[in-house]
């Protein structure tokens, strides 16, 4: 004992000596990140740069640090340095969101993306934008997330020479247009989306970006059963999270390669990569991906017939699921708990889960949800080609007026007379040509609003609906209807008049085909007065699809009473005039504009301004014009009760 206590007294010496070593030092550390940190945010409350690529590279090494961002923001809010409080406060919403905090994230975020807007800077508009319809769709709210994304892309897109920063946020944009289509099972559209995204990636060689894309791509191939192909695009997403050492990029590679070996009856090997993905998960503090892994730990336990465990598990990642209102992750789990119990022969507490997960699956890719969004994507798809279209009109219209400019200054320089003879001549035929153009791009416009790309797939859409029933005879009936109105529409397209009787049969198939997407609830009824002869009465083709589709999707969309009702009259109470009266009972003008103006994204109608145009021409050849009212129809109450609009065409 004696010869042992000295050793140990000189032990404990040295153990004191080294602790007090090791605190010097991470004080010392600690100290010098402190003064680093001091300096870099001195320069930038100094400098007030404004590119986001000057306050990134001088100060993302303290992005992890809510501490030091939240210092950045009031120490910017103090300066009036609008930039750098819209940078800290958008790298505090990432923070958030990767804690799953997703509604502090989207309102930091948001705070930002106004801070952006009042400083002008397009970067941190487009890149806030983008982060909030992240958040979005975290939490399964697919058409916000639409919205942000979309917006984010227009702006990005409307710059000329845009920034590195700009063209990540653009891939960003794309990578999200993918994973909607992806909700939306449209597998090669999506595809199509994230190469688009891996271009700009590879360009930039940004390795964090074709990690994403490849992850993407791998799920849109698991969707499609192609597991091989999709195994290959998951593991080529591992090797690049690897090069980048991110955790959380192995956290979703080693989950979407387990859910592969599990469909492939490779069970050990599944339970082994996701158990890795757990305790990753666990460690990083992402919510999302610790639910996602306890359901996925608790499937192949299932599948291994280890029911306890897997019951343990499965109830672990629903109640963090339902924590953090994480609504895809609850309906995968409460389908597993399903599956666990019919198996178990507990069949109440199996039918109980199954509801479960039917009723919040509805809620997240309910009819209207996937509507909308296949609706803004076509919209945003045909604006994109509309802009084009007019930036080589403009261009066009540019080269042909400097070439008339130089012809007649030459005529200028050797005949005088000849120029006044030749500019008269050029005036009467130049009026000539802009009325016959004006006339054909009326007649173009119209055809392009029939046929819009948007019509044409929502209404084959609603058809395969009937096919996918086994509804065939409802199927073949509308095919049919559809193919006469896509002949009509052509045929009447290649006339400036048609008679009203044709007309007349054209909106019939027109309000045939969508109302099948109204389910056919809609009341649309014709009736004409017996002293017309709409066979011999002239009108301007496809006039009168406009004011039906305004009064489908404006009047009777938004209602929801099942009572909705279109009339359209024809009568005549002038000798020079033949009136038509569309009269809709759905929610009004006023209810309408209130609804329009709380939408983010407007959708543009131009297709009455056409009309009223190509009406304009018509009247050319008679003596009265055309004349339009719209009346706004209202109960004893002043409550609106539709809409009624009335044209008079002047016949000869």
């Amino acid at each position: 004992m004696r010869n042992n206590k000295p050793k140990n007294i000189k032990q404990i010496i040295g153990f004191i000596f080294l602790m007090n070593l090791f605190t010097s030092i991470n004080l010392q550390a600690q100290n010098s990140i402190e003064t680093d940190f001091e300096a870099d945010l001195k320069t930038l409350l100094e400098s007030k740069p404004t590119p986001y690529k000057s306050i990134h590279d001088l100060f993302s090494k303290y992005n992890r640090d809510s501490l030091k961002i939240k210092q950045f923001v009031e120490a910017s809010k103090m300066a009036s340095y609008i930039e750098g409080e819209s940078y800290a406060l958008n790298a505090l919403g990432v923070l958030y969101r990767n804690i799953s905090l997703y509604q502090q994230s989207i309102s930091t975020h948001k705070i930002a993306e106004a801070l952006a807007q009042k400083a002008k800077n397009l970067e941190l508009q487009v890149i806030n934008l983008n982060n909030i319809g992240v958040a979005y769709r975290r939490i399964d709210l697919v058409k916000p997330a639409l919205d942000f994304h979309t917006k984010a892309l227009e702006i990005a897109q409307s710059i000329k020479n845009p920034s590195d920063a700009l063209k990540y946020n653009i891939a960003v944009s794309h990578n999200s247009m993918g994973n909607i289509y992806l909700i939306l099972e449209q597998y090669d559209l999506a595809n199509k989306q994230f190469q688009e995204s891996l271009i700009i990636e590879k360009a930039s060689d940004n390795k964090l970006g074709l990690a994403i894309n490849y992850q993407n791509i791998g799920y849109a191939f698991e969707a499609q059963n192609e597991l091989d192909e999709a195994l290959k695009n998951y593991n080529l997403s591992l090797d690049y999270n690897n090069q980048i050492d991110s955790d959380l990029g192995r956290v979703i590679c080693f989950n979407s390669i387990g859910q592969v070996y599990i469909k492939q009856k490779k069970l050990g090997e599944a339970k082994t990569i996701i158990e890795q993905a757990l305790e990753k998960a666990l460690i990083i503090g992402d919510q999302y991906y610790i639910a996602l892994s306890y359901i996925n730990l608790g499937w192949v336990k299932k599948e291994l017939r280890l029911f306890k465990n897997a019951e343990t598990n499965l109830k672990q990642g629903l109640h963090v699921a339902k924590s953090f209102s994480l609504q895809s992750s609850v309906v995968d789990a409460s389908k597993h708990l399903s599956d666990l119990y019919s198996i178990k022969g507990n069949h109440k507490l199996a039918l109980q889960y199954y509801k479960s997960s039917i009723e919040i699956k509805k809620t997240i890719n309910n009819d209207r949800n996937l509507r909308y969004v296949n609706d803004v994507i076509i919209q945003y798809e045909n604006e994109a080609k509309n802009n084009q279209i007019e930036a080589l009109a403009n261009e066009n219209e540019l080269v042909k007026s400097k070439l008339e400019l130089n012809e007649k200054m030459l005529w200028g320089a050797f005949f005088a007379l000849i120029i006044i003879i030749a500019i008269i001549i050029a005036l009467y035929r130049n009026r000539q040509l802009q009325q016959e153009k004006q006339i054909l791009t009326l007649e173009q416009d119209m055809l392009r609003s029939q046929m819009n790309p948007h019509f044409i797939f929502n209404s084959l859409n609603s058809i395969k609906l009937y096919f996918i029933n086994n509804e065939k005879e409802n199927a073949v009936y509308y095919l049919n209807k559809f193919s006469k109105l896509i002949r009509k529409i052509l045929v009447a397209s290649s006339e400036k008049e048609i008679s009203l009787e044709d007309e007349l049969d054209t909106m019939k198939l027109y309000m045939n085909i969508e109302n099948i997407r109204f389910s056919n609830e809609i009341d649309f009824k014709i009736n004409v007065d017996d002293a017309i002869n709409t066979a011999n009465t002239k009108v301007p083709s496809l006039m009168l699809q406009p004011f039906l589709e305004n009064a489908l999707w404006h009047g009777l969309s938004s209602k929801k009473e099942n009572d909705k009702k279109i009339t359209l009259n024809v009568f005549k109470t002038l000798d020079d005039f033949v009136t038509i009266s569309i009269e809709d009972n759905g929610i009004g003008r006023e209810q309408s504009q209130k609804i329009n103006k709380d939408k983010l994204l407007k959708r543009k109608s131009v297709g009455i301004a056409i009309t009223k145009a190509r009406l304009a021409n018509f009247s050319k050849s008679f003596t009265n014009d055309y004349k339009i009212d719209i009346e706004d129809l209202y109960d004893v109450n002043r409550i609106a009760t539709g809409t009624k609009v009335i044209v008079n065409i002047p016949v000869a």
